[in-house]
């Protein structure tokens, strides 16, 4: 579920198509997505398996895969490098304040398979989108997310 008030529109990051931007401003730290109607996971040779089904998935922990082949509007958010949004546990945050407009983007390296890259390079460096190991995803993420709370205290 997106939780500020939102639209999909054009992406202003070449070649990715559609984006979720806020209609409204979000602090730092607010949740932007929460997950909802998650009726199971996968674990990734279950996800191998259904290649048909890979471009609708997305790792939520360890070796747990979540599928949404029927395209909700949380997967309008783009990939970036430098995101808007952090992706922490299924959850994503926002990583600054972000004002009414802003385009939310993640770091696909949390939502890939350790080690497997993205089918597309990143728009704004041309350098490839490859997987974190488990351990350096959710440690990264998990730093990332204290320092942002911290901040808002």
């Amino acid at each position: 579920m997106i939780l500020p008030r939102y639209r999909i529109a054009a992406s202003t990051i070449g070649g990715a198509g559609k984006g979720l931007f806020l209609e409204e401003p979000v602090a730092a730290g607010q949740v932007v997505t929460a997950p909802d109607a998650i009726d199971r996971t996968y674990r990734r040779d279950e996800v191998a398996a259904r290649p048909d089904l890979f471009h609708a998935c997305a790792r939520w922990f360890e070796d747990r895969y979540t599928l949404s082949p029927d395209w909700p509007d949380e997967c309008y958010i783009n990939h970036s490098f430098e995101p808007t949004g952090l992706w922490h546990l299924g959850f994503v945050f926002a990583a600054r304040d972000l004002p009414a407009g802003t385009e939310i983007t993640v770091d696909y390296r949390h939502l890939l398979p350790p080690g497997e890259a993205e089918d597309f390079l990143d728009a704004a460096t041309g350098e490839k989108i490859i997987g974190l190991p488990w351990a350096e995803s959710l440690a990264s993420s998990t730093r990332t997310l204290g320092r942002l709370l911290d901040h808002g205290c």
